[in-house]
This record gives C-alpha cells, structure tokens and sequence, in this order.
C-alpha cells in the first residue's frame, strides 16, 4: 500500500510539480523513498546545501511564473532554507518548502534534531502547518499551495518521518473534521474602483512631465505599458526586478533606477511633474521626487503596499495588466512631445556615458565594465540573465541592454549573495532551450557558487549539449561592494582584514571538474573571451580578471557620501588608483554632458 510520503508526491504532481530541488538526510527519509518510486516525476534535484535548494524553487518561480518546491530535513537542513525562502517571500514569489521533522512521539523531549519548526517559519512563511494525520496530508498540501499563488509567498509543509511512512489516506474518513479539498487555483480578474481610474487619468492627463517607474508587477503588461508610455510621451525607468518588463532598444526606457541606475532616470525623476509607478515598491526616496514636486498614481495589487514610498493622488489596487486595459481608453494623447524629446536625449547622453565608461582600462587590468558592455552586444536571443549582490550587479544594470524576449532577475528586495548561480542552474533546468548567463562576483562565489558548479557536473548531461550556459567571475580579490559602502556611507577606508580575499583560478577550478574554464587578463580579449564561452556546448565557467578600483558612481554623489567618500580616502591604501579611476571617470561623464548639450 502507498504510504503518505508517497501520496505526498502524486500530490505535488497533480499540482504541476515535476522538479524538487533539496538534500537528503534522515527526517525525509520517506521522502527521498517515495522520490525512488516516482521515478523521476517529480525529480529530485540535489543540489550542494539547502539553502541553494531555496534559491533554485525562487529562481523557478521567477523564470516559470509556477510554484517552486524545494525540500530539506528537519533540524539544520531546515534552518539552512530560510535565507532561500526569505529571498522567496521578500521578491513575492510563490515557493513551498516541504520539511521533515522527528517523530511525533518524541516531540517535546529535547530530542536530537529537534526544532519548534512551527515557530521557526512562522515569520518566513503565509502558511504553515504540520501534518499529524495521513488523512491531513491532502488539505494541507492544497491549501499550501493555493496560499502561495494567491499571497504570492512561502508556504511551509512540516512533516514527520513517522507520518511519512504510515499508509497513505487519499481520502479521509467521512466524519466530522474531516477535511475534503482539491487540486486547483485560478489567477483572478483584480481592477480597481472605475471612480480611483477617473481620478488617476485626470492626474495622469494634467501631467506634462510625466515619469513611469516600473517593477516585476508589470512583467505581464509589457504591451499596455508601451501603450501608456506613448499616449503620455512618458519615459520609463526600471527597478531592478522589472529589467525585462521593457526592452532597452525602446527609445525613451531610462534604465535603472537608484544608486545603480542611470543618469537619464535620475534626471527624468529630478525633473518630472507626475510619477506613475507600475508594480514597484521602489523603496529609496532619495531616488524618488521630493515630496509635492510631483502628483501620483501608483497600481498594486496588494493594497498594503500602495502609497507607502511617495505620497500618491489616485491608488490603482489591480492587477498592472488589467488595470492599464481599462485606463488607456481613458487618456489624452500628449501632442506636445518635448518632455520625451528630453527624455530620449538624455538616454542617448547615457548610453554614450557607459560606453565611454567601459572602454576606459587601467594599466593592464581589465574594466569591469567592459565585461559588460562587451557583452551588450553579444547577448544570444531569448537570453536569460541572473546576477548575483555585489558591485558586479552595477555593471550588469547599467551596461547590458536588453531586448525583447529576454528575461532577468537577482535578489532584489533582501539583496543577499548567493541567488546568482542557483536561479541560473534552476533557469536552465526549466528552460533547457534557452541561453543562460550569470553575473556572479568573486566573493559570492567562493561562498557557495564553486561548490553548485558540482551540481552542474552533477547533471550535466542534461546541462551539457544546449544553448551556452555561463557563469560569469569578477575576480578582483575584494568584497567590493561592501568596499565601496564603508567610504560612501561610514567614511571609512577599505579594511584589508574584511574586504580582501583569495585569488582562486576560477576557470582552473572548472576544468577540474570536467566543465570549460576560460581565464581572461587582458583588455583587448574581453570580447573574444565572451565569444569562445557563448560558443561552448559545455557549462563555462568565465573569469575575469578585473581593476577592484573602478567605483560604482552613483547617477549624482549626494553631499554627505562625497564628503565620507574623500575622508576614507584620505587613509585609504587604494588612494593614487581611486582617484585617478574616479576623476577620469566622472570626467568622461562631464564631457558627454557638455555634447550632449552641444548637440540638443
């Protein structure tokens, strides 16, 4: 007879599950038994430590727009997923986690292992409940399910090894708490209020400088925003987990936004008379209009985060892709187009920034930059693009335009390190007839991504053989970001103690375990590098060798982080190459901006 571990599966895969990313131990042992089997639906995909199992059911979640599941045992490998699932909860992304946990009957001794799961997942988690009964296993199963969908969240499933192995009750018995659900969920139809849409399309309508912001909520609406932008003459900046929403060959898309971002959204931000966000919590207000320089209208379809980062005049809680539909039959075209003549200009003027930016090289040590840019024009069709936290993820903001087709995503609400390689290998697992590429920095590869390049020689027969799967190294020896923060933000010089590590031979590494190495050092080879790896049917491992002292200039140096930035200067073993890195820098960026006007 079938036991619950059993029906557990058969559960999951009626649910549409058919990849489990997870590490073995103990109190899933009924699982990984089950998982036998199933032979293979679902799979059990074993990844190196839990906490990139976390990562990879985010990463699917995010490439596939379905629930991603991982799995873990009770006790440690339980508390190693909670940084994945964070991830998971914090980008809104739906994810259930299926735990082991001891037998009932030990529950409460201070049994080995043993750890009030409940409590531990409580905050992480929209729903979580053990199971104590077979006949539970089915409602708690759907109705974690259900909850993810609909909260766009975690979910958390807790299930002891005992219950595991007991006889599987598909159905419970017909008596009174008793409980029968079904496999099922519908994304519903969320409009706003038709008088909110009024309101916002006067505001909208009144604008003449009108500034659109958009996040991962819009990633669906791609066609109704362009709609929008147009009808208003709008330029359109892009929070980090919104890069794919438009694609950037659009004339009048910004780019990023913030201390990553552009110097085209900086301004169009600076200088608009009405913001309009589309599925964003953008948090950083420095980066937003000072408050009653411009009207808002903002769309979310979670009201408790509409209106909360800039004061709004017209609160759109819907659907992003629904609710355009019903506004732009409610908008006056703008006839008067000088504001998107600015606005383009002024992404013209940036993108001649960045290319001046990237082809600026230091002595013998290549600009990171560059690695991107070189990139830009390389990028495969249908291309999909993670990055990692770190100063790497400046460059692949700022210097990788992307086009239609392509998606991206990173860590972008608990920007934690470690995401880059584990939604890369779960983008690939999900899509194996697409391009895959990875932005990852040093320091966060050498905290978890070598050991995941094992999981890629793990399954490389089904990672080998396809469109190029790259993880791409910024080895510049230094922590870089943080690097950077400890003299904009503290004042402080860079510490060697806590910035500095290891230099690893990265592709050497690969090698090693079986998958293509490349090593770049040279400036004149970045684009020759990035062409051999785009051209290997083998996972890449592709290092670069890069200048740690290129700064990631924020769009405009606010006053008190120029002021801490020269004190840690001043003291800062790096003095001579910063400054002559940053001068030389900002005065490209000068000197785009005296052409650009020139030009206009």
């Amino acid at each position: 007879m079938a036991q619950v571990s059993d029906f557990v599966l058969t559960r999951l895969r009626e649910w549409g599950v058919h990849r489990v990313f997870g590490y073995p131990g103990d109190g899933i042992n009924g699982l990984l038994g089950a998982f036998d089997r199933a032979h293979g639906d679902p799979e059990f995909i074993q990844v190196r430590h839990e906490e990139m199992a976390a990562f990879m059911a985010c990463g699917h979640a995010k490439f596939t727009g379905e629930v991603g599941v991982c799995t873990a045992t009770s006790g440690p490998g339980a508390v190693h997923l909670l940084n994945g699932l964070y991830d998971a909860k914090l980008d809104h992304q739906p994810v259930v986690a299926v735990v082991g946990q001891q037998k009932r009957l030990s529950l409460g001794s201070h049994y080995q292992q043993e750890i009030h799961l409940d409590r531990l997942f409580e905050d992480v988690s929209e729903y979580c409940e053990m199971v104590t009964h077979p006949g539970q296993a089915r409602h708690v199963i759907d109705r974690a399910f259900k909850t993810a969908l609909t909260t766009r969240g975690v979910s958390t499933i807790v299930i002891p090894n005992d219950i595991q192995e007991e006889d599987a009750q598909p159905s419970p018995p017909k008596a009174h708490g008793s409980v029968f659900s079904s496999v099922g969920w519908s994304r519903p139809r969320v409009l706003p209020d038709p008088d909110e849409l009024r309101r916002a399309a006067d505001v909208l309508n009144e604008g003449e400088k009108v500034a659109i912001i958009v996040g991962q909520g819009a990633a669906d609406a791609a066609d109704e925003v362009v709609a929008v932008a147009d009808l208003l003459g709008a330029g359109v900046a892009k929070a980090l987990l919104g890069r794919g929403v438009l694609a950037d060959d659009l004339p009048y898309v910004t780019g990023p936004i913030g201390l990553l971002g552009s110097t085209a959204s900086d301004k169009m931000i600076k200088e608009c008379d009405t913001l309009f966000l589309i599925g964003t919590s953008f948090p950083y207000s420095e980066w937003l209009p000072d408050e009653g320089q411009a009207r808002g209208v903002e769309i979310d379809i979670d009201g408790r985060m509409i209106g909360i980062r800039y004061p709004m005049d017209a609160h759109l809680i819907g659907d992003a892709k629904e609710t355009l539909r019903e506004l732009v039959p409610l908008l006056r075209r703008k006839e008067k187009r000088s504001w998107r003549n600015k606005v383009e200009k002024d992404v013209r003027e940036w993108q001649d920034i960045c290319a001046t930016w990237s082809g600026q090289h230091f002595g013998d040590l290549i600009n990171p930059q560059s690695v991107a840019a070189e990139l830009s024009s390389r990028l495969p069709d249908r291309a999909i693009l993670t990055a990692d936290s770190g100063s790497a993820t400046n460059w692949w903001a700022r210097h990788l335009r992307l086009r239609a087709g392509m998606d991206a995503s990173l860590s972008g609400t608990l920007a934690t390190m470690g995401p880059g390689v584990p939604y890369a290998i779960a983008a690939r697992f999900a899509h194996p007839d697409r391009p895959v590429i990875a932005f990852v920095g040093d320091g966060a590869f050498q905290m978890n991504g070598m050991n995941e390049m094992i999981t890629v020689k793990r399954y490389m027969d089904r990672l080998a053989g396809g469109p190029p799967l790259v993880f791409c190294v910024f080895n510049n020896q230094d922590l870089n970001q943080v690097t950077w923060e400890q003299r904009a933000m503290a004042g402080d010089p860079k510490y060697p103690a806590s910035q500095v590590i290891p230099d690893i031979p990265y592709g050497a590494y690969a090698e090693l375990l079986g998958l293509r190495g490349i090593r770049c050092e040279a400036p004149k080879k970045v684009g020759r590098a990035w062409d051999e790896a785009l051209a290997s049917d083998h996972p890449v491992v592709l290092e670069f060798k890069v200048d740690q002292e290129i700064a990631p200039i924020p769009p405009h140096l606010m006053a008190p982080q120029a002021k801490k930035t020269v004190k840690a200067a001043l003291h800062d073993p790096e003095l001579a190459g910063i400054a002559r890195r940053g001068i030389r820098q900002k005065a490209a960026q000068y000197a785009e901006h005296l052409t650009g006007r020139r030009h206009a």
